[in-house]
């Protein structure tokens, strides 16, 4: 079924594309959401019902879990559910940059089994089945093979790296970066752009479903903070914070990690 169902993505990331560039982001019409969950536009509205319409007529016994539609509990009854941010990093979108993203997975008892992070101003799109590797715009990536802290250059936001974070008290020596989407970060340290990434906010699935398995079948590793395997479509859609990278320096990280 990942292979089936890869094609079914590809086709409806690139219609939420060409919907979310038809608005002017500056000037889309915007929003706080209540309790501090951060903006949303008219926007993200218009792509995530373009990708429901699209996705569930395509696919009606699958779930729905995306970050623009009240959750259900409905979506715990079935075995494959899509998992949507229709646009990841909303506020990079206002200010009119070009780092925001559309990111659809399925996941299936649990599992990603197919995935799409795709950049419409960028012209990136990351693709990824299930044993069947990862791509960017239909080129294979893998991730990097870095091993020390010293030469890797890792995407974290400043928090990450307060001392109290670290077991040493001390945060390791690497070059820091950082990116407002963090589907775009998977991204990225999937093709090597860089060498890890992390966050240890509670994260939610939406945001890192489809670049998990795109990491994964980048050749890297993927966990939550405490080293734990990644699983989705859970009845509280939120994971333990996020580390990934190349092998070797995804276990450095754990292993720095307080």
């Amino acid at each position: 079924m990942p292979a089936a169902d890869l094609p079914l993505l590809i086709e409806a990331v690139r219609m939420a594309g060409h919907v979310a560039t038809g608005f002017v982001g500056k000037s889309a019409k915007r929003w706080d959401k209540p309790d501090g969950a951060g903006p949303v536009t008219e926007a993200d509205l218009a792509v995530n019902d373009l990708l429901h319409k699209v996705l569930r007529q395509a696919r009606p016994d699958y779930g729905w879990l995306s970050e623009e539609t009240e959750d259900s509990s409905i979506r715990l009854g079935h075995d494959r559910v899509f998992i949507v941010d229709p646009i990841d990093g909303t506020r990079s979108f206002t200010e009119g940059a070009d780092t925001w993203a559309h990111a659809i997975a399925v996941a299936e008892f649990g599992q990603v089994t197919s995935a799409v992070v795709y950049l419409p101003m960028r012209d990136l799109l990351y693709t990824a089945a299930r044993g069947k590797g990862a791509y960017l715009n239909g080129v294979p990536i893998q991730t990097s093979a870095v091993t020390d802290f010293a030469d890797a250059t890792i995407l974290a936001a400043k928090p990450t790296m307060a001392a109290k974070m670290w077991r040493s008290g001390v945060c390791p020596v690497f070059k820091p970066a950082y990116r407002p989407s963090l589907a775009y970060r998977l991204g990225l340290v999937a093709q090597a752009q860089f060498d890890g990434m992390l966050t240890l906010r509670p994260s939610w699935e939406w945001d890192i479903a489809a670049g998990a398995l795109i990491v994964a079948e980048a050749g890297g590793a993927i966990s939550n903070q405490r080293g734990a395997s990644l699983r989705f479509n859970s009845a509280d859609p939120r994971l333990d914070g996020v580390v990934a990278g190349g092998g070797l320096i995804h276990a450095a990280l754990l292993d720095a990690l307080a």
